[in-house]
């Protein structure tokens, strides 16, 4: 095998794959990348068996100045492979490997000779038989994935809630996540014309979510496949495979609640930034923030702790309903006002023990395109 290449696309598109090698494994080979060269492509490959990711190079794209001695194929042990084409000195590199896997890096004055491995061991991609997809903005589903996966519950012992739950309504298609203490919500319109795709609900890990995000640029187009246990994100070059997370996902709409004897409007990052403030004395695990409306005004109070105590009143822009005394987790209700940025918010509660509701003050003109999220009170005393 032979090749040079551009180095900051190499570096790039090694990083990208790089992501879904495990920092810890018991199977050596998937500590390492699969580069595979043929005549027209190079295709490198970085997996830990329930995420894979796959990015293809074409020699035909000029900005990739990919030129093609010799095919073969490889594993490329993945941390050093990145460190060392993150370090060469010149914006060209060159690759070549010999039949016992000696991988010869070049670049300007710098050579690395380093050891690599059989290709031909490597776990193969899932081979997925549907031709049905949907295809999506990627600013739009990076706003879906960073709206919710915050809500994904970090614990294992019930897997399906450490990932976000997809459903397919016909014409648009919802987000959730939970860790029963709190829940997220996005819903996105699927695109005009759009065939039907072959799912009712999927759960999607977090790790998958998150690594999608962080690949996708805006703008771009992204498609997704749901296939036997799997789904299949692709956009420019870059192709995302995922096992699916097994369970019963909990009902969202009978956690939503729909009847509420009090509600406040007021801007999310206003509010925001009065929870960062006042949170800055309250301690424990929780961070609890308590939240009284009364007599036309909202104020935050954190008090009785040997730190000592803050309160401030919050600017609103409508008061309705019922007096009511709510206390928060600080950490919680943050996440949930960032997802909104700098709009106005209607928060409405239902008690103050049972779950409120946080949701745009004004809805989308665009139907189903909506974003809710929802947190439990912490019940205290006084």
């Amino acid at each position: 095998m032979k090749f040079t290449i551009k180095r900051s696309v190499f570096m790039t598109q090694l990083s990208h794959v790089t992501r879904a090698v495990p920092s810890k494994t018991t199977i050596d080979i998937l500590k390492g990348i699969k580069l595979e060269v043929q005549q027209d492509k190079l295709i490198l490959i970085g997996s830990n068996s329930d995420i894979s990711i796959e990015s293809i190079l074409l020699a035909s794209d000029e900005f990739n100045e990919l030129n093609i001695e010799q095919t073969g194929s490889v594993i490329l042990p993945a941390r050093l492979i990145n460190d060392i084409v993150r370090k060469l000195p010149m914006n060209t590199l060159e690759i070549e490997v010999n039949s016992q896997f000696l991988i010869t890096v070049k670049s300007g004055k710098a050579i690395f000779t380093i050891v690599g491995g059989d290709a031909s061991s490597y776990p193969q991609l899932p081979m997925i038989e549907s031709n049905v997809s949907a295809t999506f903005s990627t600013t739009i589903f990076n706003q879906l994935i960073a709206q919710t996966i915050f809500s994904a519950s970090n614990q294992e012992t019930r897997p399906v809630l450490t990932g976000i739950h997809l459903t397919n309504h016909g014409d648009y298609l919802s987000a959730v996540a939970t860790d029963s203490h709190r829940l997220s919500k996005r819903e996105i319109p699927f695109l005009e014309g759009q065939q039907a795709l072959p799912f009712e609900s999927i759960d999607v890990p977090k790790k998958t979510m998150l690594e999608l995000m962080r690949i996708a640029e805006d703008e771009q187009n992204l498609t997704m496949v749901v296939a036997e246990q799997q789904v299949i994100f692709s956009l420019d070059g870059i192709t995302i495979y995922s096992r699916l997370l097994e369970g019963i996902f909990p009902d969202a709409e009978r956690l939503i609640p729909s009847k509420f004897v009090s509600e406040i409007t007021l801007n999310a990052n206003q509010f925001l930034n009065s929870i960062d403030r006042t949170s800055l004395l309250s301690t424990g695990t929780n961070k609890t923030v308590q939240m009284i409306v009364e007599n036309g005004e909202v104020n935050l109070f954190v008090k009785g702790n040997e730190m000592g105590m803050v309160a401030e009143e919050i600017e609103i822009e409508r008061i309705e309903g019922e007096e009511i005394k709510v206390s928060f987790n600080a950490e919680y209700m943050k996440d949930a006002l960032k997802a909104f940025e700098n709009a106005d918010v209607r928060i409405q509660f239902q008690s103050a023990v049972r779950p409120f509701v946080i949701q745009l003050a004004t809805p989308s003109e665009l139907a189903h395109n909506n974003l809710l999220q929802l947190l439990t009170p912490i019940r205290t005393h006084g």
